[in-house]
């Protein structure tokens, strides 16, 4: 007879679903954990494939809690024996009890997500076990509708320039042109690193061209270089906004409907269509499923000022494709008014994802938004 085939072996826990479960099981422990508890009753240590290299692991992981501000403590187990014990100390651990709306723990799953590049993830997943282990639950889906992470990955520029600018320190790198793909070197003076639509961009007093510039970190084509001695100048006191805004173009503004309580990122940044011209877009809102158009009551109801579960606002954008989308993320919570280049853009990228098969509540949505541009 044949001898059964052996199971395949688990996968390894990765290193912070262990440091997670360690912290559950020093913060729940009645009195402290010695090593071999540890080895034994904790997911992912028994997969040390000796005594040594669990001691290696252990040791880490208690060096990398406390580092994290999470005081792991070493005590006497008691009795007859010399033997230590391991524990978390709750007086210096203990968070207040954590009430977070489902707003507010979408911002930090976003955040979580939008700092996934390969620069910062180890920073980031040390914020989250820290997290995860005082309690914080999963955020709902429909508070982080319209708002998942588009920016891409930092880059390798990103390391360099942050400590250029923390010592105030000039670099130099070779940039390819956006206008004319020439790559050139640059020598600047790094200020500020920030993140818009949808890439990152560096803040900078350019030395070649004796003017603050901006520089798409994409187009980085080298290695940054840092060069000269520290504080060799002073970075100035201006606005983030107003700078890229130079860069980007002049700001725009979209008319939305937004179902009321939704799309908060983007009512953020904008403001209601006053009363007296918002009549001029009610006819122009989806119905409610079921209605029939041109009827009685839609014509009294365009009258009244509003046709029922629409707010009606104003948003400042500089991309057209950035805004669209944006407004395309929301799916049917969001239809786009004006101007015509944003409506038809937003309806193009919500047709191409029915006819992806994505389902019919694309289709519906991508509905929803054709039923507004007919008006």
């Amino acid at each position: 007879m044949s001898s059964p085939m052996p199971s395949p072996a688990a996968p390894a826990l990765n290193p912070a679903e262990r440091l997670l479960n360690l912290v559950i099981a020093l913060v729940n422990t009645n009195a402290a954990m010695t090593k071999q508890q540890v080895r034994t009753a904790v997911a992912g240590y028994s997969d040390a494939p000796s005594d040594e290299a669990f001691e290696r692991m252990f040791e880490r992981d208690k060096d990398m809690l406390r580092a994290l501000g999470i005081p792991v403590v070493t005590v006497g187990t008691g009795g007859h024996t010399d033997e230590l014990g391991y524990r978390i100390d709750q007086d210096a651990y203990a968070l207040p009890p954590i009430d977070l709306t489902p707003a507010e723990l979408g911002v930090l799953s976003l955040a979580a997500q939008f700092w996934q590049d390969k620069t910062l993830q180890t920073d980031i997943n040390r914020a989250m076990v820290k997290l995860r282990a005082a309690g914080a639950g999963d955020p709902s889906a429909d508070a982080l509708a319209g708002l998942a992470p588009s920016v891409r990955a930092v880059g390798d520029a990103y390391g360099p320039l942050m400590e250029a600018i923390e010592a105030r320190r000039a670099v130099t790198f070779s940039y390819r042109a956006a206008y004319n793909g020439a790559v050139l070197t640059r020598h600047v003076e790094p200020w500020r690193i920030a993140a818009r639509d949808g890439g990152w961009y560096l803040m900078c007093f350019d030395r070649d061209r004796q003017a603050p510039r901006v520089f798409r970190m994409s187009r980085i084509e080298s290695r940054v270089r840092i060069t000269g001695p520290t504080d060799a100048y002073e970075i100035p006191d201006f606005e983030t906004d107003v700078m890229l805004g130079k860069a980007h173009g002049e700001v725009r503004q979209a008319v939305v409907a937004v179902r009321p309580e939704r799309a908060g990122a983007l009512r953020a940044r904008a403001k209601p269509v006053p009363d007296g011209e918002r009549e001029a877009y009610n006819g122009r809102l989806p119905r409610p499923a079921g209605g029939a158009d041109g009827g009685a009551d839609d014509r009294a109801d365009d009258r009244a000022g509003a046709r029922a579960g629409w707010d009606i606002l104003e948003v400042p954008y500089r991309s057209l494709s950035g805004m669209a989308a944006e407004a395309a993320g929301y799916g049917a919570a969001l239809v786009v008014l004006e101007p015509q280049a944003v409506r038809e853009e937003t309806l193009r990228r919500l047709t191409a994802a029915a006819a992806l098969g994505s389902g019919p509540e694309t289709g519906s949505t991508a509905g929803t938004q054709a039923e507004a541009t007919r008006g």
